[in-house]
């Protein structure tokens, strides 16, 4: 996946998530729904201009939009993870560490 397509992928799971149509994000972030379109489907990069809107109107950071392709907002996700991790009994924890464990061994 390329950059363009990982980071179209994350503005189109964070508008869904929000429950927000094309139309909607793009009225939020003053842009047009094609831009949009064009994001989301990976033919364009978002530049900064149109980014912190769009970063905004979603409501997340943009280490969340940037987590596959920033090598440094992979901190943001263990960040992320330490604090659900933390708000859970100790057996979940447990759990947690051996299920995570046995992804990793997978690879």
């Amino acid at each position: 996946m390329t950059d363009n397509h990982a980071v179209g992928k994350r503005v189109r799971d964070a508008r869904v998530a929000k429950g927000l149509t094309q139309e909607q994000l793009a009225e939020l972030a003053g842009v047009s729904p094609t831009y949009i379109s064009v994001v989301e489907r990976g033919i364009k990069s978002p530049q900064l201009d149109t980014f912190v809107p769009l970063c905004n109107a979603l409501g997340v950071s943009a280490d969340a939009l940037l987590v596959d392709v920033v090598d440094a907002a992979a901190l943001n996700t263990t960040n992320e993870l330490a604090e659900l991790l933390r708000e859970m009994p100790r057996e979940t924890q447990l759990l947690a560490l051996r299920v995570i464990k046995a992804i990793v061994s997978e690879d």
